[in-house]
């Protein structure tokens, strides 16, 4: 079993302590049977697969697998959301995006085959499901060109703006239905998609309120008025922290003094592994101080009195929490599926100003239903490949999708894994016609209970942490707190960089610029970049990826790149990254392997070539990040 996210708690009294005991055998008893999901649910089993000597292996089930071809493709899929999850009373306007696609999946046949923009003009109205009110009525240019009856690697992103008035509603916790019809110039065929959007009261100046750009999956947070943040609007805001232990930490008498150093390493976030009622001082001592907080609910998450207690009580009028953490791991311990989901529904109606996170730790397990839009906002991945044996288990088994559980699921055992199972949940979310959700990353900072030998090396920390940037998370917090010294450091000196300027408005930024029919899409980021190591072929450990910024009137700016070497031998040879613009200058390299350097005085020497960024030399785990000056010709 993975026992690794099991901590201590504020100690019980011993009739306590004998009660929970007598508690816990008998919830053992019913979750080893018809409380799990799966199949041999007597079995002991870990993301579905029995894991102990002495069982036979057997499919696991619930895996997402590619779906069949619709044989009347090409097909136009439409999706509709809100730019940002909820808007304020104290605002004007709001944004909708609808999402076009051409699929072999999902949506109604797009059988546009004609060369002229007319008969490419999809035509919508998007209007309130009680009223048939209309909200926006638009048109958008399909993309048909793709004639292979395959997916189209990155969707049309059209952003249209509205008159919040236009609701026709007073500001309330209860969601908005809004539903787009669709046709062609023709007529036929149409379509119908829905979305809902919350317009909420204000909160009052000491209460923080977060919003997710459902574009870029990007958080933007606004503070209480009591923390020491400068700001009392919305700001970009990339949480990087740790999971925070009570004993050793949270527990010690000179708590808010382990905190401050916490801070002072360059952590911007929290995961407290304790609750109010057991550490107000702490948590009043984290909002003085702008230490942002993702508030656990995990150990109880399935009693609904706890859970509202919780936000009642705290949560919800707080300053610095920034997101719920609802539960860990529902799909290793095999949870039935409507237990994130009832949380998640109480916690959206008594708090709709924070938004719902939850870790999944199995790589291809009911991955659907443990992720669904109504089980949480936020999908964080635990993926803990250093020091394990990713073949055979301390249970005596072998490793395979079918049984067994070495420390990761699935995993080869290398840095590779983190980048390789965000890709996977974003996969799976196309294959399943979902709008991606955003991700977070839990990077490994432990070792221990005879699955993990060794903690990460620092090179080990930095590479991990920017491979899963460079896949799209949008926030780290990492297991577990008290680290040591130097997981620490190497944590808090990346933070340092990620969580300021000029990186963090890179990577969160708010990309959008004016074009025919609405706003659209700027290129934003992260976008795979093309790497070629001269005169060495087959070299893939090296990951890079591009984010620019855009200003309201379509001109490029800037651009970050991050680049790392995923592997554990120097390459001693130039480094290309194929970049889509040939004008530009190196302004900065805020992140040289851990040191903040010119662009010729660090541990690398960074030139442009053309449309090329070129590396004289990359280490063994080097990590890099670039800054770019776009010129406007």
């Amino acid at each position: 079993m993975v026992w690794h996210k099991f901590f201590s708690a504020p100690p019980l009294s011993v009739g306590a302590a004998a009660a929970i005991a007598r508690l816990l055998a008998i919830v053992g008893t019913a979750r080893g049977q018809e409380d799990q999901t799966g199949n041999h649910p007597d079995w002991p089993r870990w993301c579905g697969k029995v894991y102990e000597a002495g069982y036979p292996a057997f499919d696991p089930g619930g895996q997402t697998v590619e779906p069949a071809r619709n044989p009347n493709a090409p097909l136009l899929h439409i999706q509709l959301k809100p730019r940002y999850n909820l808007y304020l009373s104290s605002e004007t306007e709001a944004e909708l995006i609808v999402r076009s696609e051409i699929s072999p999946y999902h949506g109604t046949p797009w059988n546009s085959s004609s060369t002229s923009d007319r008969s490419n003009w999809f035509i919508f109205t998007i209007n309130l499901v009680d009223t048939d009110d209309v909200v926006i009525s638009n048109k958008i240019i399909v993309n048909n060109n793709n004639n292979n009856n395959t997916s189209t690697d990155d969707p049309q992103i059209n952003i249209f703006s509205f008159p919040l008035s236009r609701l026709g509603k007073s500001p309330s916790l209860k969601p908005i239905d809004l539903v787009l019809y669709g046709a062609p110039e023709g007529g036929h065929p149409t379509w119908t998609t829905t979305t809902s959007i919350l317009y909420l009261p204000d909160r009052g100046p000491k209460n923080g309120v977060t919003k997710i750009d459902n574009l870029s999956g990007s958080l933007f947070f606004r503070p209480g008025g009591n923390s020491n943040s400068s700001t009392t609007t919305f700001e970009p805001f990339f949480p990087y922290g740790f999971f925070a232990s009570y004993d050793g930490f949270l527990g010690r008498n000179d708590s808010t003094s382990q905190i401050q150093r916490y801070h002072d390493l360059g952590f911007n976030a929290m995961t407290p592994l304790t609750n109010y009622s057991d550490s107000s001082a702490n948590f009043e001592y984290m909002d003085d101080i702008d230490l942002r907080i993702m508030y656990n609910l995990r150990e109880n998450y399935k009693n609904l009195d706890y859970v509202r207690e919780q936000v009642e009580s705290y949560v919800r009028d707080s300053e610095g929490v920034f997101a719920y953490w609802s539960t860990d791991e529902p799909d290793g311990w095999q949870d039935p599926f409507h237990f994130p989901v009832k949380t998640y529904d109480l916690l959206h109606a008594l708090d709709p100003y924070h938004p719902v996170a939850l870790v999944l730790n199995c790589q291809n397990y009911y991955f659907s239903n443990y992720s669904s839009s109504s089980s949480s906002d936020i999908i964080m991945s635990d993926v803990y490949p250093i020091g394990i044996n990713a073949t055979f288990s301390k249970w005596n088994t072998s490793c395979t999708p079918n049984l067994g559980d070495c420390g990761c699921d699935n995993c080869a055992g290398n840095l590779q894994d983190v980048p390789n199972r965000l890709d996977t949940f974003r996969q799976y979310e196309k294959w399943l016609g979902l709008w991606p959700k955003p991700k977070m990353h839990n990077p490994q900072s432990f070792h221990g209970q005879d699955y993990w030998l060794r903690d990460p090396s620092i090179g080990e920390t930095h590479a991990m942490a920017l491979l899963a940037v460079n896949h799209g998370a949008k926030g780290l917090i990492s297991w577990v707190w008290p680290a040591s010294a130097t997981l620490g450091r190497a944590h808090g000196d990346l933070a340092g960089i990620v969580t300021r300027e000029p990186v963090l408005g890179l990577l969160l930024g708010r990309y959008e610029t004016r074009g025919a029919g609405g706003l659209v899409e700027g290129d934003g980021g992260p976008f795979a970049a093309e790497v070629q190591v001269i005169g060495h072929k087959g070299i893939e450990v090296v990951d890079a990826a591009f984010w620019v910024r855009t200003d309201t009137h379509g001109q490029k700016r800037n651009m970050l790149v991050s680049v790392v070497n995923g592997g554990y031998a120097d390459i001693n040879s130039p480094v290309e990254i194929k970049l889509p613009f040939n004008e530009a200058v190196i302004e900065s390299v805020p992140w040289d392997n851990g040191n903040n350097m010119t662009p010729t005085g660090g541990t690398v020497e960074w030139k442009l070539e053309g449309s090329k960024l070129m590396a004289s030399r990359l280490p063994a785990l080097g990590t890099f990040l670039v800054t770019l000056d776009l010129l406007v010709v």
